[in-house]
């Protein structure tokens, strides 16, 4: 290879990076990060349109944290998720949540679930304690 032939390659490959670069740049001025919580509203999105829908058991309920538990192919997992986004669909009396739901999850990813999003929500509130036959006087 003669010199000129190294240099017009040396300088190719140089122009290219300098391109590239610049054109990274552009891309996330223009495109900036997005902040957790679209991200995290994108992502309960996907499920809602992609998510299998399963059975649960909300089994706690703290604030806005809801955990639950569902199984998947014999697995058991254990998931809380973070409602504040969703809080004013959410009962005043948040223990009325506890017991059996509907969840969607990512059948690639089963971890990957909600029980509740802005368009959808597996929760079935409790409508309150069951008189037992001694004190409704039957």
């Amino acid at each position: 290879m003669s010199a000129e032939t190294v240099r017009w390659l040396s300088f190719s490959v140089g122009a290219l990076a300098l391109a590239a670069t610049l054109g990274f740049i552009v891309w996330r001025f223009l495109h900036p990060p997005l902040k957790p919580e679209e991200a995290e509203r994108r992502r309960r999105d996907g499920l809602l349109g992609n998510g299998k829908i399963g059975d649960c058991e909300i089994t706690d309920v703290d604030g806005d944290i809801i955990t639950y538990t569902y199984s998947v192919s014999g697995v058991i997992y254990t998931v809380a998720q973070d409602a504040s986004a969703m809080a004013r669909r959410l009962p005043e009396d948040r223990m009325r949540m506890v017991g059996p739901a509907s969840v969607r999850y990512e059948t690639r990813n089963p971890f990957n679930s909600i029980v509740i999003c802005e368009a959808w929500s597996g929760i079935r509130l409790r409508t309150g304690r069951r008189e037992n036959a001694a004190t409704s006087g039957e």
